[in-house]
């Protein structure tokens, strides 16, 4: 089995013929059927499900949602990545570095909804005194939550079935194994079949699951990859090791926005949230200093005001360097020859470096106006006004292309005291924003004439 794209075949072969990637067919053993008692039936022999009979077919508007109400997890921040809240019956994933706080914040989550429902905590790579020495340092109420140290699969379903709970955590699913196969633990055929045993009993139950899943080098989730289609959201913790803040971002939401972000700062109690992001990454240095801007990108549901900073040095090498840190490295060469092309500024003889303060990652276009003035700034060693605010997508043929919610991005903007604006002209506000000066421009150009 393919572990990239989970293309099945009959012997081993050095290449998957499906997505074309090298040595990534792994041996899937096949175990025998699992009996439908184990999968289908709760304590006591009481069988759970649907609310439907077994291959019931149902008129779509009869479907009943009332019994189905988000509720929340106890922080605003991880409400708003999971889409508004928990859905009863989702199976979530939670993957990240190690020492990201991953077992912190869901160890938090389940102590405070323990106090309401009932919540079964297990834990596979540490035992019962460590999660307890954890839960005492961070203060966390420890009267209700359930503990338990297992790592066999069908052990905690059986466990599940007896306690009910209406939120489960399994910290790892790569230590989690079947005994129905004789792979070892972490293998693709035990990630795959655990997931989807553990997921087939949160639908069946309406209970909320958290898999914890490790991650790669590159730090994409590890396993198969048809472990992240299984799931109903995928959330990846994110956060440098120079760095208190955490950024949780849903890279998967059946039940919400995409891309979603989630700040948090790492404290001696734990994971606590920030909630107004913008205030952090705009800790600015009271020096001024060229090759800086602030720009808005939008994350998920939000606006969030960011620091972009540019440095443009003489190179000593034959093959000047371009680093972008947080931003896509390919953007950045494009936006370097669309600046000379169409602005008339030569750096190619230039190491051109890059960087989004805060460790923030910028994933739309909308920051590419910012980054070119940016540039521009410490090019020039002319210092940009600190009240001012840039966003906005360059074209190939030196355009200015709106974005989606500028309206929203300017009012965070002046929310935070910005008094003046380089928006695209199809951004442009249809009333004075108070207090702010707002330039439209359509041309880079235009955009390098309005910092004269």
């Amino acid at each position: 089995m393919c572990s990239d794209c989970g293309s099945n075949y009959s012997k081993w072969q050095g290449q998957c013929g499906d997505c074309r990637a090298w040595n990534t067919l792994t041996e899937f053993k096949l175990g025998p059927a699992r009996g439908s008692q184990a999968a289908a039936t709760g304590a006591g022999g009481n069988r759970v499900g649907f609310s439907g009979a077994l291959g019931e077919a149902q008129i779509l508007k009869d479907i009943n949602l009332d019994d189905l109400p988000r509720f929340s997890s106890g922080a605003e921040e991880f409400d708003r990545v999971l889409g508004g809240g928990l859905v009863p019956g989702s199976s979530i994933l939670i993957g990240g570095n190690p020492g990201a706080g991953k077992s912190t914040l869901l160890l938090q989550t389940m102590c405070h909804l323990a106090a309401s429902m009932e919540a079964l905590y297990i834990t596979g790579e540490e035992s019962l005194q460590q999660v307890a020495m954890r839960a005492r340092r961070l203060g966390l109420a420890t009267d209700k939550l359930r503990l338990m140290a297992e790592t066999s699969v069908e052990t905690i379903v059986s466990a599940a079935q007896q306690h009910k709970p209406k939120v489960l955590v399994v910290d790892s699913i790569q230590v989690v194994h079947s005994d129905e196969l004789a792979s070892t633990a972490g293998s693709v055929s035990q990630v795959r079949e655990c997931a989807a045993f553990l997921t087939r009993y949160a639908k069946q139950t309406s209970t909320v699951t958290f898999l914890v899943g490790h991650v790669t080098k590159d730090g994409s989730l590890a396993g198969p990859k048809v472990l992240e289609h299984m799931i109903d959201c995928s959330i990846l913790l994110e956060g440098s090791d120079d760095s208190r803040f955490r950024t949780l971002r849903g890279q998967k939401n059946r039940f919400g926005a995409v891309n979603e972000l989630g700040v948090f700062a790492m404290t001696e109690q734990g994971l606590r949230e920030v909630k107004n992001p913008s205030a952090i990454f705009l800790d600015r240095s009271n020096e001024p200093a060229s090759g800086s801007a602030v720009m808005v990108v939008w994350e998920g549901t939000r606006p969030l005001l960011v620091e972009i900073q540019a440095l443009v040095d003489d190179s000593q090498l034959g093959n000047p360097r371009r680093v972008a840190v947080g931003l896509e490295q390919n953007r950045l060469a494009m936006l370097l020859a669309v600046l000379h092309r169409h602005g008339g500024l030569q750096v190619g003889d230039q190491d051109v470096f890059a960087n989004v303060v805060g460790g923030v990652k910028v994933l739309e276009t909308s920051a590419d106006l910012a980054l070119l003035l940016a540039i521009v700034s410490s090019f020039r060693d002319r210092v940009l006004p600190r009240d001012m605010v840039i966003f906005g997508e360059v074209g190939l043929a030196g355009e200015i292309r709106p974005v989606p919610n500028g309206q929203e991005r300017l009012a965070e903007a002046a929310k935070h005291g910005f008094k003046r604006a380089i928006v695209p002209r199809g951004n442009a506000p249809k009333r004075d924003i108070k207090g702010m000066q707002v330039t439209a421009v359509s041309k880079l150009t235009e955009a390098l004439e309005a910092l004269d």
